[in-house]
């Protein structure tokens, strides 16, 4: 029997960016950060704060929420996204919230909108169920049981 994860080879998009960390209205520090998306995961979008650093921050959301999140406001509870502007440049906010504490990050919209491009156009919405293998991984242990 051949072994699931070899049928479909992980593709990963990243994508490297400066994120700020809003403290108040008026002050906010960059966050270096990067952004993964796996094909193995396809339902998911990984960001990392803090690259670089000895203790990163790892926070894994849906990646249709961040797809909605760069058009309009949604989610809810620990993820919350939505589009704005500051400066007059548009970015997209992130409120994340956590037992450890809550952040209030904004990344630059061109850059978020590129990078998810990439990752739907490696596995478009709708699609990424096949990428999971689950039809294949089932005809598999059936035929393993006759």
């Amino acid at each position: 029997m051949k072994d699931m994860n070899d049928m479909h080879e992980t593709t990963v998009v990243e994508r490297e960016l400066e994120l700020r960390l809003v403290l108040s209205p008026e002050r906010s520090v960059e966050v270096p950060a990067r952004l993964t998306y796996r094909t193995a995961d396809p339902y998911a979008v990984h960001i990392a704060f803090h690259v670089g650093s000895e203790h990163p921050v790892h926070w894994t959301f849906a990646r249709e929420l961040l797809v909605e999140g760069v058009f309009r406001p949604c989610g809810q509870g620990d993820v919350r996204i939505w589009p704005s502007k500051t400066d007059g440049r548009s970015v997209v906010l992130m409120a994340l919230t956590s037992p450890d504490g809550d952040a209030l990050l904004e990344a630059p919209s061109a850059q978020v909108s590129a990078w998810l491009e990439r990752s739907l156009r490696v596995v478009p919405p709708g699609t990424e169920a096949e990428r999971l293998g689950l039809d294949d991984a089932l005809a598999a242990l059936l035929s393993a049981e006759a």
